[in-house]
């Protein structure tokens, strides 16, 4: 009887979640422009393409690290650069050269902190045995995305199948002993820089110029060179979100505003995390946008995805928003 009540609950819960919000993803939360996206026919018809520029071999350097590498050491996917190796403990193999040939470095990402970036995730900080859930789901393909132009979490379930227990345990251990810390400015504002996307992630567009926000939470590098080329793992982001979305989310998060349920009953009063319930506080907004989204459309389905279910059923991507930017604006 327990069981055919439970099903009957997710069954209404399920439908009340399509009636509520049956549109496309946010594009903005999955790193792409709001505009139609390019068909494959006009991607391939540009003319041949141009000859291959020579290898940049020129060393870099970071303020406050002795390290010096070229553009390929820290891209090399299977080893890349790190920067301040006295940040973090000692990486586990497959956080810093992953495993030849299937799954690259975590580190690369994730950078060796596990900071992340908008695009990605901040891993550092997580529960050990949400960690390994995650990597389950992923394996199980049961956690994807709404949006299937969004590469890395395909590179994701790729990477969760050819990976042990053990590696992924390793993992899982090694980003859970360091605390998640602040990363991530919010800002309220009305008009924000003009951008351009590199691999998912905004970036400002050259000249300075602006544009209104409209309902979009734009993350941008505080740094874009020391972020998009050198890949630095200090150098954090500034959150722009809609005027008083800040406030909204607030009443959505500590009362429920009678759509959801109140954030702090799983992740804590100061959202922080409960046990193996990961800390929301002060993390991506975009990332978090694009989980309570996959979540109400069911492309996020693990095996803790039914506590989620109906906490996202009435949301509206506005209402979605507003959570991510009051979270994030909490001091982790």
């Amino acid at each position: 009887m327990r069981r055919v009540g439970y099903l009957a609950v997710a069954v209404l819960a399920s439908a009340v979640m399509f009636a509520a919000n049956d549109g496309p993803p946010p594009p903005w939360a999955y790193g792409f422009p709001s505009t139609a996206p390019v068909t494959p026919s006009a991607a391939t018809a540009a003319s041949a393409p141009a000859a291959a520029a020579a290898p940049d071999v020129a060393p870099r350097q970071l303020p406050g690290s002795s390290g010096s590498f070229t553009l390929a050491q820290i891209r090399d996917g299977f080893g890349p650069a790190d920067w301040f190796p006295g940040d973090h403990p000692a990486m586990p193999e497959i956080v810093a050269h992953g495993k030849r040939p299937d799954v690259r470095a975590c580190s690369l990402c994730h950078y060796p902190n596990g900071k992340g970036r908008p695009e990605n995730a901040g891993i550092s900080g997580l529960p050990v045995p949400y960690f390994v859930q995650t990597m389950a789901d992923f394996r199980s393909e049961t956690r994807k995305s709404a949006d299937a132009r969004k590469g890395n979490t395909n590179l994701m379930i790729s990477y969760a199948k050819a990976m042990t227990d053990a590696e992924v345990k390793a993992a899982a251990e090694y980003f859970a002993a360091m605390p998640w810390t602040p990363w991530i400015k919010v800002v309220e504002a009305a008009t924000v820089p003009k951008t351009r996307i590199a691999g998912g992630m905004f970036l400002r567009a050259e000249g300075g110029d602006t544009e209104p926000i409209g309902n979009r939470i734009i993350e941008v590098p505080d740094d874009t060179e020391r972020t998009e080329l050198l890949r630095d793992p200090r150098s954090g982001f500034t959150a722009y979100v809609p005027p008083g979305s800040i406030k909204k989310g607030e009443a959505l998060v500590t009362t429920g505003s009678g759509k959801t349920t109140r954030c702090a009953v799983c992740h804590g009063a100061d959202l922080k995390g409960l046990g193996p319930v990961p800390g929301i506080a002060g993390r991506s907004p975009s990332y978090t946008v694009r989980q309570l989204f996959d979540t109400q459309r069911g492309t996020r389905a693990g095996v803790w995805s039914d506590l989620m279910k109906p906490v996202v059923a009435n949301l509206t991507n506005d209402d979605m928003l507003a959570i991510a930017a009051y979270a994030a604006s909490r001091t982790p």
